[in-house]
């Protein structure tokens, strides 16, 4: 070989299987090679690709192992024996498979042109091996891009880096939003300013329309980190002609900052799907489901909710001096209705709890999901602050009830798209915070987000999911994300969870156990073709440069200097 055809050699095939991975000879030095590199290895006209998933070291004779010859020898005879006696073998993960064009005039590219005259080759999943001694290389640039996309083609995000080289790594944006994707990691390794990143990637591309439901305030507006005391800028600083920003209650503001409007719902809005779904919330009582029945059947679905919020739990004496219900009381209704007294005024006095929400009125002063249906088709984003409603009651209240209706709004329009035709729904992607919350096993047979995760892909809806405890999550949920991206996790049952459904897991778990608490994630599933640990990006000023949109936060900076009196 030439020394421009050695460069990145690092070993060759001494043997393996396509079940029990590949096995190479190290013949540089094991320190410069991580568990998760992103290998290569040239077999006659194909290339095969793979990650390292484990370094192994080895002796000619377990001898020579055991005893420390360099103490007892001069030390350039100890090296020159231990090159020949101690080696390092790498045990490579194959995943995937292209077939190069092989040397001009060859019988070999005769061939490989009649099969690809009208197309290009086509990477393949792993379907043989490589031959012995086929050369194995780190990857180069050119070689991450054939895999992961060229990083100047329209649509290939580059979420990170190779961890050793640097090269970048892309994801396809298009194909992410195409089914539901999650991204988990430990408390601390940064899943916000991941999901920033991505989310950035989308709203600059205009791949999809993002409603973010932003439980901690965190996504709109600029914010300062916790951990540094440095300014985060917000999405909507960074893309203020593409995002807007609504807050939860009429008289709402977000940091201070005033919102593009304000979010209400309406007391005929509520059903009784939506208090079901807080049952472990409100601590519900089996009986519920008969109670709420018999509101729907005595007032109807959108008059239920304000007629019971109105009953009282009053007594009155009658003609005859006796303690009797009010005729407004929930007692007197449930002896009309027939039902249980005991299991209605329970159920009155639980959902007091929603009945006192001041975001929940009997008449909103405009149409405000209207207006976010409206911002979504449009193009635009939509970033959902809860202001200062961050508890988990609110949480799961709204972002249900706002999911169920826009479930409603897509599938419609995608029937109505096939079966007549015209406009094309636009892709909707729903972002969602402490998914465990309303995706646990207990609670995902009762929300919209399940079946949006199982189902809704094909009307153009699909989740972005962010969380902490993967194992929390409901199985059947965690099997149809496609895309995941996960950083640190300590926990074994997270782990494992976030592998579910995958091949090859127990090669790629110790690699997701093993990363840096921080700026390290691995890729996984739909959008890439093969696994791969990265070097995330940084969420900075240089990243909103390469992303284009330096002169928007620019402009949002020297305002707020401004306002301080700087300048």
């Amino acid at each position: 070989m030439t020394e421009q055809a050695n460069e990145g050699l690092i070993g060759y095939i001494i043997g393996g299987s396509l079940k029990e991975n590949l096995h190479v000879r190290l013949t540089v030095p094991p320190q410069t090679i991580q568990e998760g590199s992103f290998v290569v290895i040239e077999s006659g006209h194909w290339q095969f690709y793979g990650l390292v998933t484990d370094l192994q070291l080895g002796a000619t004779d377990p001898r020579f192992a055991d005893e420390q010859s360099e103490t007892r020898l001069p030390g350039e005879l100890a090296k020159l024996l231990h090159g020949q006696t101690l080696y390092t073998n790498l045990v490579v993960l194959p995943a995937l498979m292209l077939e190069s064009e092989p040397q001009p005039g060859t019988p070999e590219y005769v061939a490989w042109r009649e099969r690809y005259t009208e197309h290009e080759p086509t990477i393949l999943p792993i379907k043989t091996v490589p031959s012995h001694h086929s050369s194995v290389f780190m990857a180069h640039a050119g070689h991450v891009a054939t895999i992961f996309g060229n990083p100047a083609k329209e649509g290939n995000f580059v979420l990170g880096y190779t961890r050793e080289q640097g090269h970048p790594v892309c994801v396809n944006l298009e194909k992410v939003v195409q089914r539901s994707a999650g991204i988990f990691g430990a408390t601390g390794t940064g899943k916000s300013f991941l999901t920033r990143i991505l989310l950035a990637g989308l709203i600059h591309y205009a791949k999809a329309s993002v409603l973010v439901f932003d439980m901690h305030n965190e996504y709109g507006f600029d914010d300062t980190a916790s951990d540094t005391g440095e300014r985060v800028t917000g999405l909507r600083t960074a893309f203020p002609q593409k995002v807007r920003v609504v807050a939860l209650g009429r008289t709402a503001s977000i940091r201070g900052q005033a919102p593009d409007f304000h979010l209400e719902i309406a007391e005929e809005d509520i059903q009784p799907e939506d208090i079901e779904m807080l049952t472990r919330e409100l601590n519900l009582k089996e009986t519920t489901p008969t109670t709420l029945e018999a509101l729907i059947t005595t007032f109807g679905r959108e008059k239920w909710f304000h007629a019971f919020k109105n009953m009282n739990q009053l007594q009155v004496e009658n003609d005859e001096g006796k303690k009797v219900p009010h005729p407004d009381s929930v007692a007197a209704w449930a002896n009309r209705a027939g039902i249980s007294v005991m299991a209605a005024e329970a159920l009155h006095s639980k959902l007091g709890r929603v009945f006192n929400k001041p975001y929940i009125v009997e008449q909103t002063a405009a149409d405000s999901l209207g207006e976010i249906v409206r911002a979504l088709d449009a193009g635009q984003h939509v970033v959902l602050s809860f202001g200062k409603h961050e508890a988990d009651l609110d949480y799961l209240l709204v972002t249900n009830l706002l999911t169920r209706k826009l479930r409603q709004i897509w599938e419609q329009r995608t029937n109505e798209y096939r079966s007549r035709g015209g406009q094309e729904p636009r892709q909707l992607v729903i972002v969602v915070e402490e998914a465990h919350k309303l995706l646990n096993r207990e609670m995902a047979a009762q929300t919209t987000f399940s079946t949006i995760a199982r189902e809704m892909r094909k009307y153009y809806v699909t989740l972005l999911i962010i969380d902490q405890r993967p194992s929390q999550i409901d199985d059947e949920v965690m099997s149809q994300l496609g895309t995941r991206i996960s950083g640190w996790l300590g926990d074994d049952a997270d782990i494992q969870s976030v592998l579910s459904g995958l091949a090859n897991r127990e090669a790629l778990r110790g690699m997701l156990a093993r990363l840096q608490p921080k700026e390290e994630v691995l890729l996984l599933g739909w959008g890439v073709p093969m696994p791969i640990p990265v070097r995330s990006r940084r969420y900075d000023q240089h990243f909103w440069e390469e992303l284009g949109v330096r002169a928007g936060v620019r402009r949002k900076t020297e305002q707020i200097l401004g306002e301080l009196g700087f300048g």
